[in-house]
């Protein structure tokens, strides 16, 4: 009962010190405000992009191995001439490898490449800057696809390279409009090929991965189009892991057989990469921890500032109620009650501020959102953010509540 009998006059007082001293009040209320808006809203940024990220590697498949040209890797001291020479999987590596893999190891593994920048026709109406991939039968099981409407191909439709094509939500909105896109002839690369599948819509994620956008085709159709060897095509093969088998496994198993298949050397290092999503998890969780210190240290300037405030108030309040903490003690308050009066206090007015910076946050968000950007502010920030409060409160009025509380009766009764 006395510490919510302090605390209720610790309100009390903060908000007489709000009414009494609007200006001087504001301004230190201000630096708390901005710190706390400055830090959480760089961590709700960070929250929404690790989920981004996140949706991105389980689209890629944390059960999944890319066998590339290229290594997933960031940095300055990126090697890329070691890489530059070496050979794209092609299908004939596919194949084999696909011929030797253990099957109770390997799920499924599917052959692909990016044909970008392309238009889609039909009738009058088009659709530029398309990626058009090219894949195996299997390209369904690596990557999972929901239908909005039609089929995926069937095994020897993808086999024989017949001329159908299966496109995104996007696609068929712009090429057909309402209509039922299934059965249609487009004309894509010059050549015309029936629709027999639509992809259910997806929404593109931060790494631009979605199938709304693009069109999908057998990749035998396609190797009477373009030379799928060709690097501007990015040829890769994947291969998903079997349930209960660790992408370790994976790993050792794909490089034992495609260094036979292309004969390296025991000395020799590999001449392809194994990239996984988790690759890309550990780069951008680095990232991340330079941008939550680049916001403790952008907003903790503020905090910094606003505590100097929080503190100034805090001596000034112990010096116009000298009299009254004289009157206290004569009665018998004890110091700890004094230095518990103005600590909540000091606590109570930090709260203020850093309920006002989580209240810009929100606002913040709400127009993210009406953007169609979805930023949330989250439970854990929140509580972080009156955490943050808190200590605040507590450090900048330690010292003159310790002042107050030391204060001689006598003298201070004495005091005008």
């Amino acid at each position: 009962m006395l510490f919510l009998k302090l605390f209720r006059e610790s309100i009390l007082f903060a908000i007489n010190a709000l009414i009494v001293n609007k200006l001087r009040t504001f301004l230190s209320l201000l630096g708390i405000s901005i710190g706390i808006f400055t830090i959480i809203t760089v961590f709700t940024f960070v929250d929404y992009i690790e989920f981004s990220v996140q949706s991105s590697v389980q689209k890629l498949g944390n059960d999944v191995v890319y066998v590339q040209k290229w290594p997933w890797a960031f940095g300055s001291d990126y090697p890329w001439w070691k890489y530059f020479n070496r050979a794209n999987p092609s299908y004939k590596d596919y194949e084999e490898l696909n011929r030797r893999v253990d099957a109770e190891k390997v799920k499924a593994m599917a052959f692909e490449i990016d044909i970008t920048g392309k238009t889609i026709k039909y009738r009058s109406n088009s659709v530029e800057n398309t990626n058009i991939t090219a894949a195996s039968h299997d390209f369904a099981d690596v990557r999972t696809m929901e239908f909005e409407k039609g089929r995926y191909f069937t095994f020897n439709e993808s086999r024989s390279g017949r001329n159908y094509v299966i496109i995104g939500s996007n696609v068929a909105t712009a090429l057909f409009g309402t209509a039922d896109p299934i059965g249609k002839d487009v004309k894509i690369l010059g050549r015309k090929l029936k629709v027999i599948g639509v992809v259910k819509k997806e929404g593109e994620d931060i790494l631009g991965n979605s199938m709304d956008n693009q069109a999908l085709i057998p990749i035998n159709y396609a190797r009477n189009l373009v030379d799928v060897r060709a690097d501007r095509y990015q040829p890769f093969i994947m291969v998903k892991a079997q349930d209960g088998v660790t992408l370790p496994e994976i790993n050792d198993e794909i490089r034992n057989h495609l260094r036979s298949i292309r004969r390296i050397s025991p000395r020799e290092e590999d001449d392809f990469a194994l990239n996984q999503s988790s690759i890309l998890s550990i780069q951008m969780e680095s990232l991340f921890g330079v941008v939550n210190v680049a916001g403790w240290i952008i907003g903790g300037f503020s905090i910094l500032v606003g505590g100097f405030g929080i503190a100034n108030i805090m001596f000034v309040s112990v010096k116009e109620r000298t009299n009254v903490i004289g009157i206290q003690k004569s009665l018998g308050a004890k110091n700890y009650f004094i230095l518990l009066q103005f600590l909540f206090e000091s606590i109570v007015l930090c709260l203020m501020g850093g309920g006002i910076g989580l209240f810009m946050v929100w606002i913040v968000t709400i127009i993210a959102n009406l953007m169609d950007f979805a930023l949330f502010l989250s439970l854990g920030n929140i509580i972080l953010g009156l955490g943050v409060s808190v200590v605040i409160g507590l450090v900048s009025g330690y010292l003159p509540a310790q002042s107050a509380a030391n204060l001689d009766p006598v003298e201070a009764i004495r005091a005008k």
